[in-house]
């Protein structure tokens, strides 16, 4: 928005934003509500990823931030949401926060894991909530319209396993399908994941100290079909495919 005194602009975010009008620096935000299509605007806002700027938004328009990814083909689509009540308040592009181990998140956590590693693990190091908000809200998204289309829940805790260099570039950036195939397409040309964490972590490599990662996801596979070499896509009308045991192929970064 510059340095330029006196600055005002107008933004444009979806239907349910309260309008307002804020002042940041010698500027002011003035938060224009109703259709994208329809409204005279300097600037329209996709994602609140400055705080700078969420803050302001956040001061004119209330508690609940309801944004749209401009990104996707949907411009207009939005969801409403709020952090979950587990996730640390912090400033910054600080991502990853220990779990304790006396939150019954944590526990949540090990108890299936620990189950499922016996002789393949010898110590939980710790585990890492990711709190990427933009990956968030795409999921949240993603969720409402399974929900919708599908009238139910559909998601699932699965496991995946990767190298480390692999897991930086997804906790930044979602499970991208550019790195299918890395490990073979059996079901299909897409993110694996399993509801196994010990055939997961036959995926993971150890990094220099003998570490390895794994992320236990929040998976949608909605409607799901079982899954071969040549699919590049999921079927028409389906949302994965599968081994029909305990393998899910996603398609969509958004979909964990």
């Amino acid at each position: 928005m510059g340095n330029a005194a006196g600055l005002q602009a107008k933004l444009w975010l979806p239907q349910a934003l309260k309008p307002g009008l804020s002042t940041t620096g010698n500027g002011k935000i003035e938060v224009e509500k109703g259709d994208i299509t329809a409204q005279k605007v300097d600037v329209i806002i996709g994602t609140s990823s400055s705080e700078i700027l969420k803050k302001a938004i956040i001061n004119a328009a209330g508690d609940v931030v309801r944004t749209a990814d401009c990104r996707s083909r949907d411009l207009v689509a939005s969801v409403n949401y709020k952090l979950p009540e587990t996730w640390v308040r912090s400033t910054g592009d600080k991502i990853l926060f220990p779990v304790s181990k006396a939150n019954n998140e944590y526990e949540s956590i090990c108890t299936d894991f620990d189950k499922a590693m016996k002789g393949k693990s010898k110590q939980m190091i710790k585990i890492e909530r990711i709190q990427n908000e933009r990956w968030y809200i795409q999921y949240l998204a993603h969720s409402q319209g399974f929900r919708k289309r599908l009238n139910g829940d559909t998601e699932m805790r699965l496991y995946h396993g990767c190298s480390q260099e692999a897991a930086n570039a997804i906790i930044h950036s979602c499970f991208n399908r550019s790195f299918a195939g890395m490990h073979g397409t059996a079901y299909g040309y897409g993110v694996y994941f399993s509801s196994n964490a010990a055939y997961s972590h036959d995926y993971t490599n150890p990094n220099f100290n003998g570490e390895r990662c794994m992320f236990a996801a929040r998976v949608l596979i909605g409607k799901t079909i079982r899954g071969n070499s040549s699919m590049r896509t999921q079927p028409i009308g389906y949302d994965s495919t599968t081994d029909e045991k305990h393998i899910f192929v996603t398609y969509h970064d958004a979909q964990a």
